[in-house]
């Protein structure tokens, strides 16, 4: 019986990428049938926003499954990332991106490493919310969920444990975002104890990344948060030895997506010397996430032989190394000529046990784990004049309830203190006095009216609450 994916051909070189993978899952006779969707430049010219028509979402809705060639998105005008739009409307939490040293056949300044990145995929800066404040300052919002740390965090351990991995390190920046990066940490950590066979780590993600790219042999699975996973995981694939060489799944509770990590390359469209290497190894993860996982040996291990034969496309060719320099077309079709056989020096595929390598156990939802919320203040961020002085607020909320107890300007304190103001906006920290320790929705609003009365412009406002009698607040 066979499997229904959706297959979208997409953009620059993935067209001629596409087909060579087509060819190749075709000749392995892997049990799919395929319905074909456009996306990318054409669509977005048609003004579909996000680069997808009505029906291209219903047939990915069908089928549940989504195999990508890179797309294009226009610059301006209004055009929102597909992949963003993908990743949010089908739930895709999981972003899994194997990079593997295939030395000594492609040259890299290490030795071995098979390095697996587990990308949380909906949260963090990627949301998208962005707002223009004032003349001078702009914010980008991060979110970080307790619920979904604890669901990526416990796919990876799944996953390694799948996988026969011994290692989970997780990387953050808890030592600078407490609240965000520590909510993330403090998931890991909970998720590690579940998994006592496993031996977990973290890093501060600056040093984390600098160790991965000077000793990635001593990593395993790695398990980060949105932003530093995308930057973490072209970094560890050009390491490899080239970008073009890793696939990427993308992984829901009901939907997957697969797709190679680099982009369109618009430049070398249509000549027939674009690696399909990526996009191929996208396809083998896809070929095992649906349990046909003797046809995704069978490809994984001829792609191997046909690297180790010296059979290169223009980005791996080496003069020295490489003995055949082939089109996109010619590399397909030397995979083929190769299945059945077996790498001699690259390692072959393993696959651990089971039915299928699905990694099911996670939990979608959230689970309260506070008694009591307190509102006890609020943050009011205000444009701002360079020339103006805070007497006047001071004056006003001194001793009101809520009272005024701190103003920053980009998180450094300028009241009380003396220094000045370096953006063309300030923040207002409002607590409660010493004489009512809680405060209502009505005393902030009094805030914003007294404010407004007293022609000052209110550009934000966060309310601060304490959860159990703990601050839920940072600065």
């Amino acid at each position: 019986m066979s499997t229904p994916i959706t297959v979208a051909y997409g953009d620059g070189i993935g067209p001629e990428i596409m087909e060579a993978v087509l060819s190749i899952l075709r000749e392995a006779e892997a049990k799919i049938s395929i319905d074909i969707i456009e996306i990318g430049k054409r669509v977005y010219n048609k003004d579909w926003s996000h680069g997808i028509s009505p029906s291209g979402w219903e047939s990915i809705k069908r089928t549940k499954i989504l195999l990508k060639s890179p797309i294009t998105t226009p610059q301006g005008k209004g055009h929102k990332s597909l992949n963003v739009a993908l990743r949010r409307n089908l739930g895709l939490y999981a972003n899994i991106r194997p990079c593997i040293s295939y030395h000594p056949v492609i040259e890299n300044k290490f030795d071995k490493f098979n390095i697996v990145i587990i990308r949380e995929n909906e949260e963090d800066v990627y949301t998208g919310i962005e707002h223009r404040l004032t003349g001078d300052s702009y914010q980008c919002t991060k979110i970080i969920t307790r619920s979904g740390s604890e669901k990526i965090c416990r796919y990876a351990f799944e996953y390694a444990k799948k996988h026969s991995r011994k290692k989970v390190t997780c990387l953050t920046k808890d030592n600078i975002m407490k609240m965000t990066d520590g909510t993330f940490h403090a998931a890991f950590d909970r998720i590690a104890k579940e998994y006592p066979g496993i031996q977990a780590g973290h890093y501060i993600v600056d040093i984390g990344m600098a160790r991965v790219a000077t000793e990635p042999e001593n990593f395993d699975v790695i398990v980060t948060e949105n932003l530093y996973g995308d930057i973490l995981s072209d970094i560890v694939a050009q390491t490899s030895g080239s970008v073009g060489l890793a696939g990427s799944s993308n992984i829901g509770s009901e939907y997957a997506m697969f797709e190679a990590v680099h982009g369109s390359a618009p430049d070398i469209a249509g000549k027939n010397i674009a690696n399909p290497s990526g996009l191929l190894n996208a396809a083998v993860h896809m070929l095992i996430y649906i349990g046909q996982t003797d046809i995704a040996k069978l490809i994984y291990d001829a792609w191997l032989k046909t690297l180790e034969d010296g059979i290169h496309t223009i980005d791996l060719y080496k003069e020295e190394k490489s003995k055949q320099k082939v089109g996109t077309k010619e590399f397909a079709e030397a995979v083929i000529d190769n299945f059945g056989k077996r790498p001699g020096t690259l390692p072959e595929l393993i696959i651990g046990s089971g039915e299928n390598n699905k990694v099911n156990k996670t939990q979608d939802g959230y689970e309260q784990d506070y008694k009591t919320r307190n509102l006890v203040g609020s943050d009011i961020t205000l444009a701002w004049g360079k020339s103006a002085g805070l007497d006047q607020i001071v004056k006003l909320f001194g001793s009101s309830n809520p009272k005024v107890i701190a103003i920053y300007s980009k998180g450094l304190a300028i009241w009380p203190g003396s220094s000045k103001s370096s953006s063309d906006q300030i923040t207002c920290r409002f607590i409660a006095n010493n004489e009512k320790k809680a405060i209502t929705n009505s005393d902030v609003n009094n805030l914003l009216i007294t404010l407004e009365e007293n022609s000052f412009d209110v550009v934000r406002m966060d309310k601060l609450y304490l959860y159990d009698g703990k601050e839920g607040f940072f600065s």
